[in-house]
């Protein structure tokens, strides 16, 4: 059972769909998030959840058929008013995000190569898409070599928790 760790709607459970994602652990969540609002990124922020399966990086930042689960877990919570899902692959609406986006979060399939991940980051390094001091979280296998970050990206952090390791990069100036 996936709940959402804290803020408004937090330790409300949401649904999972059945096969083909992995949900982000709570544990990896809570520090997540505990490192988002030291940053202060949070607090007012637009967050772009990509690659995302039941919704649970960015339904808790809000505080094919996964889409469909992440709209029902939206009115579920009751933030159908201030959460949009989309149905699109990741690197499709990343060509095309209007930004700026204050977090931005990757959390592909573990098996996702990394250039197809490489692709989408540079879809967010275009101009616009990222509001300066932004945060884009990618978490990742641990056995998955470092996200190749494009020009206009600069990581600042990995931290590993068991098999999962998060990279964090903001806007370079």
């Amino acid at each position: 059972m996936t709940r959402i760790v804290a803020g408004t709607v937090g330790g409300r459970t949401i649904a999972v769909p059945p096969k083909g994602t992995r949900p982000t652990s709570d544990r990896v969540r809570e520090a997540i998030f505990s490192r988002l609002e030291h940053l202060d990124v949070l607090d007012g922020g637009r967050v772009l959840d990509l690659f995302a399966g039941s919704g649970a990086l960015g339904l808790e930042a809000a505080t094919r058929r996964a889409a469909d689960v992440a709209r029902r877990n939206v009115a579920d919570l009751g933030l159908t008013g201030t959460v949009r899902v989309v149905a699109d692959t990741a690197e499709r609406y990343s060509a095309g995000a209007v930004g700026p986006f204050d977090v931005v979060f990757l959390d592909p399939p573990y098996d996702l190569a990394e250039p197809a991940l490489a692709v989408v980051l540079e879809h967010l390094a275009a101009p616009g898409v990222l509001a300066r001091g932004a945060v884009v979280v990618v978490e990742r296998s641990t056995r998955s070599p470092e996200p190749t970050w494009p020009a206009g990206l600069e990581p600042f952090a990995r931290k590993d928790y068991g098999e999962t390791a998060v990279h964090y990069a903001e806007p370079t100036a």
